[in-house]
């Protein structure tokens, strides 16, 4: 729902919200009010863009022009009464389409996955009664009535917070819950955590009490607006949908020139019409690469193998390579580069040097160091530590991982954990200090307090913000004994606050009294010091950010919290120096796109963003030619992570909603498995080169031999049946032993590839483009070599085929590289090794077994034919090593010059 005044709702005075909605605070709306604001604003549902059907999505699969090309020689060998040839390639076009449908057939979820998390059902008001209705039936006006495990159904203004907090990290990026209130925040342009009088669909209610007017439902509410730009997104197609493209088109434009040229030149010649026909089919099916599709897709599920090992899940096959190329890394903070566990790093207690406390997350594990030496846990010490646990309602427990993990207030449990590492367990504490009372924390109050009783004494104990619990304090603890709490006492206190704050700490102070009733406030409190808490970075994120930028890869952090939160976080890890530039998300909207594109390679730190600043960022990066990485784990990240070229979210604190828009998830929620995963991505690539080289190369041979040999006016020196096996066989198990080749030394000390230049480079081109042209040459000038001999054609055939493997397969080792010699680490590829003397073999059973002699047009060779097959294939090892050489001196000024 729109205001006609343009005013947002969290700017207005809740009596202004509630008169232009025409709701009342106690009655809510009438029946027939709802029932017509119904009728206007619709179902408080996500809508859902109509499915693509699965049949729609196999037919898209015959619109590739190879596979026309492919239709057509099936078509024109049943014409021709080949059958052989026409199941051959039949089969093959049926493995091709399958393969395309299964990799393209993935329903977008991320939508259901929105809808799931929506609220199924709502306490209202209305009419002055309150009902549980269905929350889809909730419209603008209605008073939400909400408590502590509430889901919220819609988008609402807070009229009434009573100790309300909600839980918004998913949205907003906030590591702790948002303490709410009813007040109007004058910033108009405030971000979404920074709208404390608004309670958001899908977020949870985690603490108190209160009741919100609604104000937009359905695709009107935050969660709305990520659904509609997830629908709206188009994804990107990656460098190597790219290429495969370009040489599909270049391929099929190739065949029909080629094609038209010989069909013309043999009806000017006169040849039979059958025979033209007949041979257009062999040179179609020499085009196409017939194993490259499945070579692609299999590669690629070895390589998500890998990095499954790696704790990298690739949920779409093309992603693994755009991995390789990624030039920045859009990260959110909460729960990727942090822990999102509040832990206490610093401990204030007065008289003494600052105590750090080593140790990240929930784990009861840590030291506690002054100066770098260990500090007894004893004394003053001992009671603030044992304070903290006391006056806390959180637990920490075990889950069912074996992980450690707290069940209540995110800060109640770093002072938990903070006990913990001293040996103070919750639960023995509760059992031997006896709660008697108790003040509840309020968001108002800013504190809490507890009254304890054990078999000897009675004690006080309460925490909170540190100019609230001073207030109660007349006394200090310092390692004297107890002293008056001194106006310098409260500078010297108040000073550290400010210390601690400048370092993005959440400061939390704790106080005791002996005896005496609790009262409604506490009085008379001994001061004991300050804890200093923050959502910690990961350990092994700072070591994974440097070799990110060895790599010549830019982290830059983009997240929902507040800016200074951020850049302290930022510092810790490395990602920003003295002069980082810190953008907030206000900031952001101020800016064109112009502006921003011409920023955003500057900037570090994007602090305070809405899921649309986000996008923004992403779409500026990629206008500036990068290839972006966007991870994140909650439902504000995902129209980002469909945008970026790779979507990386957290496998296990990600919601449904990231992960379902993302390209991969990271297993173990380990920022540093993404330097992994890019490594593999560059193997993958590099690997891809090596076998699209080579087979193309194969094509280029196939296409010199036939058309050379056509222009000659020579008959065909292979079938159509030779050539399938020689791109499906031959060709096939090689390529794939090139996927897994071992990577070069020092992969990610290189900077990211360039995709403008793509697969094809001039060296690739060149190494390629050689091999095919002489195996043309070799193979037709063996051909008439033969036939010059009066050998009949069936023998002759026979020889260029098996000519043809071996080059084939001397071609495999030759383009594990495109400038170093085939000799080096010749036999490191185990697997190259098993494909190609499996496919010897085979190549002896189509020579020697007189049962596939009729289909393969072949005849048993005698041993002298191989006197004349070996000096002519190892030609080939000559012109390529020599082909290295020229273009390795290329490459080596190209680097001078550079």
């Amino acid at each position: 729902m729109t205001d006609s005044s343009q005013e947002p709702w969290h700017s207005k005075t809740s009596e202004a919200v509630l008169k232009s909605l025409g709701s009342e605070s106690t009655r809510g709306l009438t029946v027939e009010q709802a029932q017509h604001s119904l009728a206007q604003f619709g179902l408080n549902r996500l809508a859902v863009t109509k499915s693509i059907s699965p049949f729609a999505v196999f037919l898209g699969q015959f619109k590739n022009i190879l596979v026309i090309i492919l239709l057509l020689g099936v078509a024109l060998s049943g014409f021709l009464g080949h059958a052989v040839e026409a199941i051959a390639i039949g089969v093959i076009v049926l493995f091709a389409v399958i393969l395309g449908f299964v990799q393209e057939f993935r329903a977008e979820k991320a939508m259901e996955a929105l809808k799931k998390m929506a609220a199924p059902i709502a306490t209202i008001l209305r009419g002055g009664q309150e009902v549980e209705i269905l929350a889809e039936e909730i419209v603008p006006g209605d008073i939400l009535v909400l408590g502590a495990g509430d889901r919220i159904a819609a988008d609402a203004r807070i009229i009434e917070s009573v100790n309300m907090k909600a839980e918004e990290a998913s949205l907003t990026g906030e590591s702790v819950p948002v303490e709410k209130h009813s007040e109007a925040i004058a910033a108009r342009d405030a971000a979404l955590g920074d709208r404390k009088n608004m309670v958001f669909a899908s977020t949870n209610i985690s603490y108190g009490r209160g009741l919100a007017v609604v104000v937009a439902t359905g695709m009107n509410t935050e969660i709305g607006k990520i659904a509609g730009m997830l629908q709206e997104v188009v994804s990107m197609v990656t460098p190597l949908q790219k290429n495969l493209a370009v040489v599909g088109k270049r391929l099929a434009q190739a065949a029909f020139v080629i094609v038209a040229v010989i069909v013309g030149v043999g009806l000017f010649r006169g040849s039979p019409l059958v025979e033209i026909l007949l041979f257009g089919v062999a040179l179609a099916v020499a085009v196409v690469p017939e194993a490259l599709p499945a070579v692609v897709t299999i590669s690629l599920s070895i390589g998500v193998q890998r990095m499954v090992k790696r704790n990298a899940l690739v949920r779409r096959l093309p992603a693994v390579e755009t991995l390789g190329a990624t030039t920045v890394i859009c990260t959110d903070k909460t729960g990727t580069l942090t822990k999102d566990e509040m832990t206490v790093r610093k401990i204030y207690l007065p008289g003494r040097p600052i105590i750090d406390v080593t140790g990240a997350g929930y784990e009861p594990e840590g030291d506690f160091l002054a100066s770098d030496k260990p500090v007894l846990v004893e004394g003053g010490f001992l009671e603030f530590l044992k304070a903290g646990a006391l006056c806390s309602d959180a637990h920490l427990i075990e889950n069912e991982a074996k992980q450690w993990d707290i069940k209540g207030d995110p800060t109640e449990g770093a002072l938990v954990v903070a006990a913990a590492k001293a040996g103070l367990i919750k639960t023995e504490l509760d059992s031997e200090y006896s709660r008697v009372a108790e003040i509840p924390f309020s968001s108002e109050d800013k504190f809490m307090a507890t009254a304890h009783k054990t078999s000897d004494y009675e004690i006080q104990y309460a925490k909170g913000a540190a100019e609230i619990v001073l207030g109660f304090c007349t006394q200090i603890a310092t390692g004297s004994g107890f002293s008056p709490l001194t106006d310098d006492y409260r500078r010297m206190i108040q000073n550290q606050v400010e210390d601690f704050s400048k370092l993005a700490l959440r400061v939390i102070a704790i106080a005791s009294k002996e005896s005496g009733a609790l009262g409604t406030k506490p009085s008379e409190l001994v001061f004991l010091g300050l804890a200093a808490m923050i959502d910690p970075p990961r350990l092994e994120a700072a070591e994974a950010i440097a070799t990110s930028r060895a790599a010549g890869i830019k982290v830059m952090m983009i997240t929902g919290d507040h800016p200074i939160t951020a850049e302290a976080i930022a510092r810790e890890l490395g990602l920003i120096n003295a002069t980082g530039v810190v953008v907030t998300g206000p900031e952001l909207e101020k800016m064109s796109a112009l502006e921003l594109e011409n920023k955003i390679e500057s900037v570090d730190v994007c602090a305070r963003v809405s899921p649309e600043h986000k996008l923004r960022v992403v779409t500026a990066l990629q206008a500036r030619g990068h290839v972006v990485a966007m991870t994140g784990d909650g439902v504000n990240d995902a129209p980002a992570l469909k945008k970026a070229d790779i979507g990386i979210a957290m496998g296990i604190t990600g919601t449904d909603v990231a992960k379902e828009a993302a390209d991969m998830l990271l297993l173990d929620d380990n920022f540093a498995s993404i330097v992994a995963a890019i490594e593999e991505g560059r193997i993958i690539f590099g690997n891809i080169k090596k076998y699209l080289t080579y087979l193309l190369s194969s094509n280029i041979g196939e296409i010199g031999i036939m058309v050379g040999a056509t222009v000659i006016g020579l008959p065909l020196p292979l079938t159509a049946v030779q050539i399938l096996y020689v791109n499906l066989a031959t060709d096939g198990l090689p390529a794939l032993a090139l996927a897994v080749d071992p990577p070069r030394k020092n992969l990610m000390s290189e900077k990211p590839r360039n995709l403008k230049t793509g697969i094809f480079t001039k060296p690739v081109v060149a190494l390629m483009l050689t091999g095919g042209v002489w195996s043309m040459v070799i193979n037709i000038a063996l051909f008439i070599f033969l036939l010059g001999q009066g050998r009949p054609e069936s023998e002759v055939m026979t020889i260029i085929f098996v000519n043809l493997v071996l080059v084939e397969f001397i071609k495999a080792y030759a383009f594990r590289s495109e400038s170093i010699t085939m000799f080096r680490n010749f036999f490191s590829n185990k697997w190259l090794n098993r494909a190609v003397l499996w496919e010897l073999l085979l190549l002896g059973a189509v020579v020697y077994w007189p049962i596939l002699h009729k289909p393969f047009n072949t005849f048993s060779l005698a041993l002298n034919d191989y006197f004349i097959i070996l000096p002519v294939a190892l030609t080939v090892v000559i012109v390529l090593e020599i082909a290295k050489v020229l273009i390795s001196r290329l490459l080596s000024r190209r680097q001078a010059r550079a």
